[in-house]
């Protein structure tokens, strides 16, 4: 296959290397991912700014592309422009820190994944959860064979793969759960502080997410120590509201929308 490999982590990040180690044994990969650090930039682009790519090379000689913009500015300009044909696959990761829950609508991996799907490429998303040392070679083993599984099955459009892996040691982890988005809420602050010239700022803050004890939810799978493994739809309509609207009688007009006014 023909993989475009990309992260929100930069272009130096170990994780995103120790996936190219293992993808590059069966497959074409490229490298274009950001030239800093882009976590929790969701599905941002670049509009206002040019963008600019670069070669470079790094991990004891491997070649990559960097990019001055956010993980979808990589996967669009390579599609766009830096590829000569479209890729099979696109995989960004691996992302240290997991991406379940609510942290999805935030995450620069998710969204290259994202971007992919709405590309009509399939896509994987891969994160690792706990704040390291981390595991990546056998993560990225894990990714490489998930990648090749793909290739045989297919993925439905506009879908990608949202795979996370638990802080547990490899021989420990208690298998695969395939998952769904868990919606719960961490509880969020704001610090607010005062610098030496007399000025407020605030750092923002959550605090873990809690996601009570359904094992069919992408957290609860990843802290029960099973790899989760979520499918993610681009299309985001609430159908159900979809229909509901549709008896509503919203009209262009105002007062049609009103309910008469009774007569005292």
């Amino acid at each position: 296959m023909n993989i475009l490999l990309t992260n929100d982590d930069g272009i130096h990040a170990e994780g995103l290397w120790a996936l190219h180690a293992q993808l590059v044994r069966r497959h074409a990969v490229t490298v274009i991912a950001p030239d800093r650090e882009r976590t929790a930039v969701s599905h941002g682009i670049t509009l206002h700014l040019p963008l600019r790519a670069g070669p470079v090379v790094v991990n004891g000689g491997c070649r990559g592309i960097a990019v001055n913009g956010t993980p979808a500015d990589c996967v669009k300009l390579g599609l766009l422009e830096i590829l000569a044909a479209k890729p099979d696959l696109v995989v960004a990761g691996l992302n240290p820190g997991a991406n379940v829950g609510v942290n999805i609508a935030y995450s620069g991996t998710v969204a290259a994944a994202k971007e992919a799907a709405l590309s009509g490429i399939p896509a994987i998303a891969a994160s690792m959860e706990g704040d390291g040392p981390y595991a990546y070679a056998p993560a990225a083993a894990f990714v490489a064979r998930l990648a090749d599984l793909i290739r045989r099955r297919g993925l439905q459009a506009g879908a990608f793969l949202n795979v996370n892996f638990p802080k547990v040691p490899p021989e420990q982890i208690a298998g695969v759960r395939i998952s769904r988005h868990g919606l719960e809420t961490p509880p969020e602050s704001m610090e607010k502080r005062v610098d030496p010239r007399n000025r407020v700022y605030y750092w923002q803050g959550a605090d873990r997410q809690s996601f009570g004890a359904d094992p069919d939810v992408d957290g609860a799978a990843l802290r029960r120590g099973f790899i989760s493994i979520t499918p993610i739809h681009c299309d985001m309509t609430h159908y159900p509201l979809l229909e509901d609207l549709k008896r509503w009688g919203i009209s262009v007009h105002p007062a049609d929308s009103l309910p008469p006014v009774k007569s005292p």
